[in-house]
């Protein structure tokens, strides 16, 4: 689609593309980043290279640019009133999200960008510039652009930089015509509007822009987000911008998108990826390892506009505040450096919870194992989990199964927001017929290892509270095996600390499964007075620790049976 030229811009063209210029620099070590972003321009360069299916418009990258430089002005701050002048890494963004078009269309390859920023960095203003771009310069007839959030005050902070924008810009100010909570650009009957999720006006969205502000704090993110993209399948030319820092809550829209990310740069690595969607464009700058939040040569790379919008001295104090004071950690490892993080309450750190080795059963060939279960009594999920090792080996490898009532699956993944859905299409969950969990399906899935995999246990470790039933069943199949586990600190303190270390040592490894990791970053624990420690779970209702609890229930006997568990390897 040929785009109408609305305004007449006055600046210099852009003499060379920005995406080769910045990937020069990164690749030469004159710019540090992530290695997430060092792999997703580099794709982008070998596609522009190649020109087979992909190529640069100068003509639309500038534009973009020349529009956001000559009538967005800064609203705030030391340059309130300033023209916006665009570093490097801003610019092969938007050359990227507006210049890299289809050979054969000409159309826009981008239609869904995920920025992941770390604070101070300029997130609202160039969300909000490039809003304002798409509202008027795009050249859509009847483009609905919206800046996005869960809470109406938050969705305003994007939408309320553009309407300053607009004040401060005279051109800008003469083609618009700004009302409460909308700005409406007549010539092609446009509008610019604040949406959160309580708005009634959600059914009937046709966005051909839409800024989603800071998903990482989305809570029940799934739904609005999924309202947004399915809105946009009538625009030729869309864009989602989701701009955010990182966050503590886990398993929602942040932790899907940035798994995304992960899948589609794997694949871009080796074909390896789950996911690759060609019109997603993901830039995480964040520290590729936890332990460099201390190392100042390594703050840029989740800080791109450090020593211009933030400051050197700011981001100094902040750290060596956090070395002083360790529940200062965790805010400043999402908000300053984009490290996924648990609550402060956690029983680990997110890093030390990740681990994305896996392993296959038929290949190791374990024959005995240990096992433990979390069996609910009622509706809740219900976890079971083998667990063992290999002569001479430091690692624990761990195979999950989870179980959820059929009748309440789609229930829990309505109200919960929870993606049960997609963990049963995935085999990572079953279903147990009716609206309670039937402990028999817990017993056919031992039953399955070893009649499949020629797996049998040695022992399991169960909650004593567990039905008696259950356990019955399972000595019927394998004999004197069920070994009681006490859930309180006297039994479970000691090994749950040195599951910790073994975690944190990436010593446990649970086949990359995302029931698990979710299970374990929802744990917190209890501490008495006495240092001793139990688990227990998030003040979130519908956060489950289930699979943590029956890891440490088979790490309990393992460590109470090791020597004997040992000498059958």
């Amino acid at each position: 689609m040929k785009r109408k030229n609305n305004l007449k811009n006055t600046s210099r063209a852009v003499e060379i593309n920005p995406i080769f210029e910045y990937y020069g620099k990164i690749e030469n070590g004159e710019i540090a980043t992530s290695i997430k972003v060092k792999k997703i321009y580099k794709h982008i360069v070998e596609c522009l290279k190649r020109g087979d299916r992909f190529i640069y418009s100068k003509d639309r990258a500038e534009r973009a640019i020349e529009f956001i430089e000559d009538f967005c002005k800064h609203s705030k701050g030391k340059w309130g009133g300033q023209p916006i002048r665009l570093e490097l890494w801003q610019k092969a963004f938007i050359c990227s999200l507006f210049g890299v078009v289809y050979k054969k269309t000409g159309q826009r390859r981008f239609k869904e960008a995920f920025l992941v920023i770390g604070r101070k960095n300029g997130k609202s203003v160039i969300a909000s510039a490039i809003g304002l771009y798409m509202l008027v310069a795009d050249g859509e007839q009847g483009a609905e652009c919206y800046a996005v959030a869960t809470k109406r005050d938050q969705a305003k902070i994007v939408w309320g930089e553009s309407e300053k924008m607009v004040r401060k810009s005279p051109v800008l100010k003469s083609v618009t015509n700004v009302i409460t909570n909308n700005i409406k650009f007549l010539e092609t009957e446009s509008e610019f509007k604040p949406l959160c999720s309580d708005d009634n006006t959600l059914d009937g969205l046709n966005p051909h822009f839409a800024s989603l502000d800071e998903i990482h704090a989305w809570k029940d993110g799934y739904k609005l987000y999924d309202v947004i993209k399915d809105g946009t399948s009538a625009r030729e030319e869309p864009i989602i911008l989701a701009i955010t820092t990182a966050g503590t809550i886990r398993e929602d829209i942040y932790d899907g998108k940035y798994s995304d990310a992960e899948s589609l740069l794997k694949t871009l690595d080796d074909s390896s990826g789950e996911f690759y969607d060609e019109n997603f464009f993901p830039v995480v700058y964040e520290l590729d390892e936890r332990s460099e939040w201390t190392d100042e040569s390594a703050w840029i790379k989740a800080n791109p506009n450090l020593g211009v919008s933030k400051s050197t001295a700011y981001l100094t104090r902040a750290v060596n505040n956090a070395k002083l004071d360790p529940l200062k950690v965790t805010n400043l490892l999402t908000k300053e450096f984009n490290v996924r993080e648990t609550s402060q309450k956690a029983w680990l750190t997110f890093e030390a919870i990740l681990n994305k080795e896996r392993f296959d059963l038929d290949e190791l060939k374990p024959t005995y194992v240990l096992g433990g279960a979390d069996l609910s009594r009622t509706t809740d999920l219900t976890s079971a989990n083998i667990l063992f090792t290999l002569a001479d080996s430091p690692k624990l490898y761990c195979k999950h199964m989870y179980w959820i009532p059929e009748d309440l699956l789609d229930l829990r993944v309505r109200e919960d927001k929870i993606p049960y859905d997609k963990w049963y299409s995935q085999g990572l969950i079953r279903t147990c017929r009716g609206s309670i969990i039937d402990p028999s399906d817990i017993t056919a899935w031992f039953v399955e290892l070893m009649n499949e995999h020629g797996i049998y246990p040695f022992k399991i470790g169960y909650d004593r509270y567990s039905a008696t039933y259950w356990v019955k069943e399972m000595e019927d199949n394998f004999g004197n095996v069920m070994i009681p586990v006490a859930q309180g600190k006297q039994t479970l303190s000691n090994p749950m600390r040195m599951l910790g270390v073994e975690l944190t040592n990436k010593n446990i490894i649970y086949n990359d499964n995302p029931i698990t990791m979710w299970c374990l970053s929802n744990m917190s624990v209890y501490i008495d007075k006495n240092d001793n420690i139990q688990p227990c779970k998030t003040s979130n209702p519908r956060m489950r620790i289930d699979g943590g609890a029956s890891l440490l229930n088979s790490y309990v006997v393992y460590k109470d049976n090791e020597t004997e568990y040992k000498a059958l390897l």
